[in-house]
Formats: C-alpha cells, sequence, structure tokens
C-alpha cells in the first residue's frame, strides 16, 4: 500500500485481543492498520487491555496510549465506537450498559449487515469451560501462553535480522496441537449454537486468538483474531461482505511507518 492510496472505509471494523499492557501486543502494526483503515462502526471484541498482565506488572509503552487515542479520535470523527469486555478486561463489565468517553460498553451485541444479516457480536470467554469453571488453570495457561509469546518475539527478532517477514511460533505450535485443533471447534461450535438460540444468523467473537469466517455449523461463524499472533481484522464492506484482513501480511509486502505527526494528544487516562 503507496502512501498516495487513501484510507479504506468500511462499513463496520471488528477487532479483538489485541492485549495492550503486554510485550506480546503488536501495537506499532495495529497503528499502521488503524491509519489505512476507517468504518462507521468499531466493535472492540474484547481483550482490548490484559488487566491480567497489567496487575503483575505494569507495562504501558506510548504505543499501547497511541491505540487507545488513534480508537477515541475515530470515535470525535464520528465512528461509533462499541466495547464487548473478555475475560482479560473483565474489571469493564462492572461498566455494562453505560457510555466511558463515547464509548459504549456491553457484555453482547447485534449487529446488522448491510445485506440484512443479523450476528451476534460477543467476545466469547463465556463459552469457555476452563475460564468459566477452572479460573486457576486459565491463569496457568495464561503464564504458558506467556512463556510462548516471549520465545516468539525472539523468534521474530532472528527472523528480522534475516530478512524474513513476520511469523508466529506460537500460533503455528496452537494449530498443530491436536488438543488445541479440538477446542477450537467445541468453542466455534458453543458459539454458532448461543447464535441460533438467540436467532442471529452468525456470530463474531474473539478469545481464542485464530481468524475464521466459515459456516461449518450451519450458520455463519466469523473469528476477529488477535493482534499478538495473527494481527488480523474482520472488515464489513458496505454491501455487507465479510473478509479476513491480515495485516502483518499486508505490512510485509509494504513497509509500513507510522506517522507519530498524526497522533493527536488526548487528555484521557489510558
Amino acid at each position: 500500500m503507496s502512501s498516495a492510496d487513501a484510507p479504506r472505509h468500511l462499513r463496520a471494523l471488528f477487532l479483538s485481543d489485541i492485549h495492550l499492557g503486554t510485550r506480546g501486543s503488536q501495537a506499532d502494526l495495529l497503528l499502521d492498520f488503524l491509519k489505512w483503515h476507517d468504518a462507521e462502526t468499531i466493535y472492540l471484541v474484547g481483550d482490548i487491555v490484559d488487566g491480567w498482565r497489567l496487575k503483575k506488572s505494569w507495562y504501558w509503552p506510548q504505543a499501547h496510549n497511541d491505540v487507545v487515542q488513534k480508537l477515541l479520535r475515530k470515535g470525535r470523527k464520528g465512528a461509533r465506537l462499541v466495547y464487548l469486555p473478555g475475560n482479560h478486561d473483565e474489571f469493564l463489565r462492572d461498566y455494562l450498559g453505560t457510555h466511558l468517553g463515547g464509548v459504549e460498553v456491553v457484555d453482547r451485541v447485534i449487529h446488522e449487515t448491510a445485506d440484512g444479516k443479523r450476528l451476534l457480536v460477543i467476545h466469547g470467554d463465556q463459552f469457555d469451560v476452563v475460564v468459566r469453571h477452572a479460573k486457576w488453570l486459565a491463569l496457568l495457561g495464561d503464564n504458558a501462553y506467556e512463556f510462548a509469546l516471549a520465545l516468539n518475539t525472539i523468534v521474530s527478532r532472528v527472523r528480522r535480522k534475516l530478512g524474513f517477514d513476520y511469523w508466529s511460533l506460537s500460533a503455528w505450535a496452537k494449530l498443530k496441537v491436536k488438543n488445541a485443533v479440538n477446542f477450537i471447534g467445541a468453542f466455534e461450535q458453543a458459539l454458532v449454537t448461543e447464535a441460533r438460540r438467540v436467532g442471529a444468523d452468525g456470530v463474531v467473537c474473539g478469545h481464542i486468538h485464530h481468524a475464521a469466517i466459515h459456516d461449518e455449523f450451519g450458520l455463519r461463524y466469523v473469528n476477529t483474531g488477535d493482534w499478538v499472533e495473527s494481527c488480523t481484522a474482520i472488515a464489513e464492506h458496505h454491501d455487507g461482505r465479510l473478509e479476513i484482513v491480515h495485516w502483518s501480511t499486508i505490512a510485509a509486502n509494504s513497509p509500513y511507518v507510522v506517522d507519530d505527526s498524526e497522533t493527536e494528544i488526548d487528555q484521557v487516562a489510558a
């Protein structure tokens, strides 16, 4: 994408699992993505901020603050911002039904696409039996996941020095482990079942960091992926088409630069 290109304008944009407050968050890539994409409605589908990690140790570099400011700036320019908290930012569930700085905070919402499809939008941890019934196991898994991401960071640095583009070791390993594959299938089916129960035509969720669009369970299943491993988002075009945007792949083919001069300084607590 050249600097002469105008930002793409979308009907809706779905982002999740950014995990601001962790070293694994690909905030710079997300800033570049947001520079090139505008939308009438932006859904923040949970785990945008990682409260679990921030409780252990404070990590909040300027790029993470810039992501918050960039999103709020889009809101001031007319985009509707809807925040659906996940398990890592569950502290925001105390504010469901309110507006925080122009951002709607809800547990779930129905989004109607331009071609009339009703999609249930929800983070999805509500249907993860480990998170719901064995939080200690989820926290243990979170620590193991953090180790995998740290290893992933080392691998990425080596690849960059060798001239290769971004590639996620942890995402690759996840898809190679049979139990993880089975978990993904069970999660997808549970979310589709919930969408059917509420009379929706499909579901948009996050949580498992695995971007997908398919109809394998009889309804449309859409997962936004994440900005830790895959660097993906879901875009709804003005005719209702849904697309997975793999920004790490696009950025690798077109060197990206975050223009700090465009970042407006907001007096907003991160």
